[in-house]
């Protein structure tokens, strides 16, 4: 049973005690007795605090008995109650309520962010390199253990629960999110959750993880952006540590060089960016930001690699850069 069912649970008797304890002695008086002064009685029956009588118990051996049966029984449920509610306050569970209310008020609020479905094997890393890139993103995982082990990679948002389930998805704010990222174990789950993420935000990017090829056309048709097979990739890792490895030791040393957090990343053009309309040199994307730019993407589909100084930024355009994370994040925001 969850711990807010054993609140209600306790809450619900302890009213139900103190109702049937006053609705009893307002029938054994013939309704003689203010209904005010039968629930007093019976309060101070069940705390034995022994105020004074406010009804005449005394000498009517009905009201003796039903007062001595509440007493019993009532003190059982009121001391169960205390008793557990201290339990909760003691080991945490309370106050862990508390926080997880936090957190969704926390979640509520986010736009433009990032789900991650499932925090295993694969999805560990992936929360490990949006936290290092700085994005914000919510985590939906049911295995508690598995929670645990992503909360050491950074502060946390996630929603305990199976991923396979529409008010899971909501909760994590997937109408205001930007991005979803499924790396659930099974291919089933995988496709359910895919095409329930495009139902619920038509404009979201999903990028789904695959086991058997085979389902790739079925993700793309139920509204996946992207399909990534693990298997694959670690082939063509496998293929490039054979025929070109100082070109996978420069990529590994950059992901993990101790000078800083350098990523290849990617700054999109908006219309109402401040530097919309002029060049690649007057952006100031190298004496501000240190950002080295390796390519730019136009508004149809063609890359330009080593853009030119002269080139001129338009809205929509992509630029594909090359700096610390930091540095990327704060040029970002200006563009």
């Amino acid at each position: 049973m969850s711990i807010r069912k054993r609140l209600y649970l306790i809450l619900f008797s302890i009213s139900l005690v103190v109702l049937a304890g006053s609705i009893g002695y307002y029938t054994l008086f013939g309704g003689k007795q203010k209904f005010m002064d039968c629930v007093y009685m019976t309060v101070i029956s069940l705390t034995t605090v022994g105020f004074g009588e406010v009804i005449e118990v005394t000498g009517n051996v009905p009201a003796q008995v039903f007062t001595m049966l509440l007493i019993i029984f009532g003190m059982g449920i009121i001391l169960y109650g205390i008793s557990t509610i201290t339990a909760l306050i003691i080991e945490g569970e309370l106050s862990g309520i508390l926080r997880k209310k936090k957190m969704f008020k926390r979640i509520s609020k986010l736009k433009n962010h990032y789900i991650v479905c499932g925090g295993g094997e694969t999805g560990r890393p992936v929360i490990e390199e949006l936290a290092k890139n700085k994005e914000t993103f919510v985590l939906i995982e049911q295995e508690v253990e598995n929670i645990q082990r992503c909360k050491s990679v950074s502060d946390l948002l996630y929603v305990e629960g199976d991923a396979t389930e529409d008010e899971n998805l909501v909760a994590a704010g997937i109408e205001n999110a930007a991005g979803i990222i499924i790396t659930l174990p099974s291919d089933k789950d995988t496709l359910y959750v895919t095409m329930t993420a495009r139902m619920l935000n038509k404009k979201i990017r999903i990028i789904s993880r695959m086991v058997d090829p085979k389902l790739e056309p079925k993700l793309k048709m139920a509204g996946a952006n992207s399909v990534v097979s693990p298997n694959k990739i670690g082939a063509l890792r496998l293929a490039s540590e054979m025929i070109r490895p100082t070109v996978v030791d420069f990529l590994d040393k950059m992901l993990r060089s101790k000078q800083g957090n350098l990523r290849i990343h990617q700054i999109t053009i908006l219309e109402n960016s401040a530097i919309a309309g002029k060049n690649l040199h007057e952006s100031g994307l190298k004496p501000k930001f240190s950002l080295l730019v390796l390519a730019a993407r136009h508004d149809d589909g063609e890359i330009e690699f080593n853009p030119q100084p002269t080139q001129v930024l338009t809205p929509g355009m992509t630029l594909i850069v090359m700096g610390d994370v930091d540095d990327i994040a704060k040029a970002r925001k200006v563009f």
